[in-house]
């Protein structure tokens, strides 16, 4: 037991060493709204950016500098609404996709989130090419928020999925509630970022080391940890508090070796979005959803319809029982923490490349993760991803009727209200207490 806890320790620290950022704890300095103006690579300096709440009050503004660059401090984490001021812009030089205001721009606890405004010839790209002084710029149309605010909770709601398949699956199998898995997912993150970033991969062969990383250490952990804590018959709640005890012990050293800011893969950084009819999505995340859906569906499908699959959910439904018939049951438990730990760290990569690498990423979406989980069913897959997208989709719809701070503690009260009429979640079984 010792030396498998100073391997999993030796393990985090290597991991972090790597980043080479110095062993020196760094807190967050502050949230931002950044970004840089350029035309065919040329900066355009000059033009003036400002940002306010969803409530309209003015959270700031800036100037670009010569090098294009310009960065408004926000107050805090929040929804923001970022324009660009189009007459300031010079002779000849236009918005290609002539939105010159982004109504829903997320920044996350300690982030720099980049803003994109991609410049070329005025009118080149179908735009009205309307950039003269004087020009009044509307915004955009209620359609167009709800059109945003919709494709950002579905996005959302995937991201939310891969992590809560993991966690549900976890759940049934062993009846463990794993606190330590926003850490899975941080890991998943911070891995990518230490190979696109500091090592210079490219960013998909990052994030396939990191899901790879992701999934062995979801092995080693059950074998090595929690395994053993199974055969010593350590009940759950014990568990449980441990799992609490190393999410606290593995975030604070993410944030020892990494520090409290937020930081961007380099890779697909910012990238313009495609209009797709109503819908302006930057083509890394549209990739990202692809990806998520083939692996959900898959892992979907494995369940059901493979002879592990049968084995997993009979390992979830009975162990006694399972093992009675055959199934070696450490062995199903195991592989399911490796999937658990791939997801996971999936999970983080898609994250990651849509808000940025923070020390707690994971630890701030994990309360959600558990809310979809609860609201699906503990330890069904289908309601874990029902659940996803309830959560996720409320989250960011919400905003259009409630302030952008009180978007989660919204969802969590819709879980609330669906739990008194059903208790056992939208897929779950009853099951007597007592």
């Amino acid at each position: 037991m010792r030396r498998a806890v100073i391997m999993l320790t030796a393990f985090l620290a290597c991991v972090m060493l790597s980043f080479g950022l110095g062993a020196t704890s760094a807190w967050a300095e502050g949230e931002a709204l950044q970004g840089t103006l350029t035309n065919n690579g040329a900066p355009v300096a000059g033009v003036k950016i400002k940002a306010s709440t969803q409530d309209g009050a003015p959270a700031g503004e800036a100037t670009s500098d010569e090098q294009g660059k310009w960065s408004i401090p926000v107050t805090g984490p929040g929804t923001y609404k970022v324009e660009l001021d189009v007459a300031s812009l010079p002779s000849g030089v236009g918005l290609t996709n002539n939105r010159p205001v982004l109504p829903t721009v997320t920044v996350a606890d300690g982030q720099l989130r980049n803003v994109l405004f991609p410049l070329g010839a005025a009118g080149a790209t179908g735009g009205s090419g309307n950039n003269q002084p004087g020009t009044k710029t509307e915004g955009p149309s209620s359609f167009d928020r709800v059109a945003d605010l919709l494709y950002s909770g579905l996005h959302f709601a995937l991201i939310i999925a891969l992590a809560a398949l993991g966690i549900s699956l976890i759940f049934g199998t062993t009846g463990l509630t794993n606190f330590a898995h926003g850490e899975m997912v941080t890991l998943g993150g911070l891995v990518t970022f230490l190979f696109n970033v500091t090592i210079g991969m490219p960013l998909v062969l990052s994030g396939i080391i990191s899901v790879a990383i992701g999934a062995a250490l979801g092995y080693f952990q059950d074998r090595a940890f929690w395994g053993w804590l199974r055969k010593r018959r350590t009940n759950l709640v014990t568990m449980m508090i441990i799992s609490i005890g190393l999410s606290l012990l593995i975030r604070y050293v993410f944030l020892y070796f990494f520090g409290g800011e937020s930081r961007n893969f380099a890779d697909y950084n910012a990238q313009p979005g495609v209009q797709y009819g109503p819908f302006l999505i930057a083509p890394k995340n549209l990739i990202a959803d692809g990806i998520a859906l083939v692996v959900l569906a898959a892992v979907s499908f494995a369940l059901v319809g493979t002879r592990l699959g049968k084995a997993t959910r009979a390992v979830a439904d009975n162990p006694a029982l399972a093992a009675a018939s055959g199934i070696n049951v450490d062995r199903i438990i195991r592989l399911v923490w490796t999937i658990g730990g791939a997801l996971a760290a999936l999970s983080g990569v898609i994250l990651g490349a849509f808000q940025g690498v923070g020390f707690q990423m994971g630890f701030q979406i994990l309360l959600l993760i558990f809310a979809a989980v609860t609201l699906g069913g503990f330890g069904t897959a289908w309601g874990a991803l029902l659940g996803s997208l309830v959560i996720g989709l409320f989250i960011q719809l919400s905003t259009l009727w409630i302030p952008t701070e009180l978007k989660s503690v919204g969802a969590l009260g819709v879980l609330i209200v669906i739990l008194l009429f059903r208790p056992q979640g939208i897929l779950g079984r009853r099951a007597r207490i007592g």
